[in-house]
This record gives structure tokens, sequence and C-alpha cells, in this order.
């Protein structure tokens, strides 16, 4: 079982997770008590309970490079192109469009 932290900006946000059966998000005690912080995407909204999800949560999936960048990330960093989360997780933090990015 592989899991990364969610932050928005520089706060951690949440937990995503791979399990067994798909992927596993739910935000942090802390950042659902802080009304001054928003949810993370339109499609996953603040709650206490937990997303579930036979695939890469649409949201995470759009966080991730594309074409030339994506086969550069992978051959660098010796990742299956197929892998999203670990792809996800290495290289989300560095470069990310936006404030929401995902760290091992």
């Amino acid at each position: 079982m592989k899991k990364g932290t969610v932050y928005y900006r520089d706060t951690p946000a949440g937990v995503l997770e791979k399990v067994d059966g798909g992927y596993v998000f739910r935000y942090n005690r802390e950042y659902l008590l802080d009304t001054s912080m928003p949810d993370i995407s339109v499609t996953l909204p603040k709650t206490n309970g937990e997303y579930r999800s036979r695939h890469l949560f649409p949201f995470f999936y759009g966080l991730l490079a594309e074409g030339p960048q994506k086969e550069r990330q992978c051959r660098e960093l010796r990742i299956d192109e197929r892998d999203h989360f670990t792809r996800l997780l290495e290289t989300s933090a560095y470069g990310a469009i936006g404030a929401v990015y995902v760290k091992a």
C-alpha cells in the first residue's frame, strides 16, 4: 500500500492512498476544522468521510504531465508510464500548476 500527503499550498490537506481495489482520499482533521481552507477540488468537497475510487481520481490524474514531459519523467525516474500513482508521488510537487500537490 502506497500513500502520499496532499498539500494545499504548503498546508497538509489530506492523505491519498493506493489500496487493494483502488484509491482512498481523506482530509486531515485539522484541515477540515479550518474554515479558511478551501476544498482541494470541486469534486472532493471537505467532509469527514473518505472518498473511494477504483481508478485514480480525475482531479489527481489532472496533476500529471502529458506527452514529451511524461515520457521524460518516466525515463529519467524509471517509472512505468502506466503507474500513474507513483508518477504523481514523484513529480507533482515539482513544477505543478496550481495550489495542490502530492508528496510521498
